[in-house]
This record gives C-alpha cells, structure tokens and sequence, in this order.
C-alpha cells in the first residue's frame, strides 16, 4: 500500500447575497505540509450563480476567484500575501469572512496522490451531481 499523504482543504463558495446564506461551490483549496503542496482550482459555473442573484456583478467575482491560485503559488503576481509562507497563505485563503467569496471550514484527510485528491473534491463538492441512471418510482 503506498504511503498516504495527509492534507488538510476547504472548499471556496460564492455567496451572492450574504444575508441569505445561499451559496455556489465555485473551488477548492488543498494543502500539504510535508510535501510543501498549496493548490487550489476554480471551476465557476456562471448559470448556477446567477440563478441565486440575476444582479451580480460576475467580472468582478471572477477577479476575486482567479486570486485564490495566484496566492497559493506565491510570488510577486500574488501582492503582500503571496511573499507570506506556504502556510500562512492557506490560513489567510481560510479565514473566515462574511464577504461574497468564502471558504468552507477546513477539513483533513489522507491520500495517495494530491493531484488525485483535488479532482475529487471537484467531482464531489464543486462540479453538479451526474444523473444516476436508476429510476425511483413513487407508489400511491
């Protein structure tokens, strides 16, 4: 059995309207200490979050969101928070807000391969359900 990698991720949410606590999973964020790993993928599904608020203003989300993966790779592109720490970037991507674009608590788990693990977050918290090819029938 290979080694498991623990990791800890949240994932990114776009709340349009705050005061009513809907929200789109739009990403998510994964980090690995020990192998020195911070990602995070964006996959905004635009029709979804407009069907919440048909007003929001989407360039202006979509600036925000391309930010998050800037952060994790670190750098000079990603401003102030990008010369912080692996670590202390994931915490600042993490804090809580009560802003449009959140986060998730954080969660922990293990796994074989990163790369792996943030396509299933993605098919599993972000990406919508696929359609299971068994039919429920209601009886009266």
């Amino acid at each position: 059995m290979p080694d498991l990698l623990p990791y800890d991720y949240a994932v990114i949410r776009v709340v349009p309207r705050v005061e009513r606590e809907e929200f789109v999973n739009v990403g998510v964020v994964v980090s690995c200490v020990s192998y020195k790993f911070l990602e995070a993928r964006i996959e905004l599904d635009e029709p979804r979050l407009m069907a919440l608020d048909s007003t929001l203003d989407l360039e202006m989300i979509r600036d925000y969101l391309v930010a998050i993966p800037l952060i994790c790779a670190g750098g000079e592109l990603a401003g102030p928070i990008g010369r912080l720490p692996q670590r202390d970037r994931f915490h600042w991507i993490v804090a809580p807000r009560s802003t449009v674009i959140q986060t998730s608590r954080v969660h922990t788990g293990l796994c074989p391969s990163l790369p792996h693990v943030i396509e299933h977050l993605l098919d599993t918290m972000v990406r919508p359900c696929k359609q299971n090819k068994t039919t429920v029938t209601h009886t009266a």
